[in-house]
């Protein structure tokens, strides 16, 4: 099992219903193929570094998961089909990346409280 972690950025026109529904509806692709989700994070709304198709914001969300490796061609086309992904970035982790991931978890964690 491979470690992943999955940055998308959705369109800004959806209300936090729609935002929640197809974050959940790309956490059960996941699951569905046997991933097991580590960890999830929304972080808002933010302002894009650049417009993509005319927007200024988007909806970043994170998504920090186990699978084998065949998983990730399944989770892209999702992206790539979904009309409200505006971007999407999956990369695999090696040991220090999932060691930094344990730290921004924990430092997430301490601000909530």
């Amino acid at each position: 099992m491979n470690h992943y972690e999955t940055v998308f950025i959705l369109t800004p026109v959806l209300s936090d219903s729609q935002v929640e529904e197809a974050v959940k509806s790309f956490e059960t692709l996941l699951k569905e193929n046997n991933a097991t989700i580590v960890n999830q994070e929304n972080w808002g709304l933010k302002k894009l570094a650049y417009p993509i198709q005319l927007k200024r914001n988007g909806f970043y969300n994170l998504i920090e998961f186990q699978a084998p490796g065949e998983i990730v061609n399944n989770l892209e086309l999702a992206f790539k089909r979904d009309e409200r992904v505006l971007r999407f970035l999956t990369v695999k982790l090696d040991k220090h990346g999932i060691e930094w991931a344990r730290k921004r978890e924990e430092k997430v964690k301490s601000l909530k409280k």
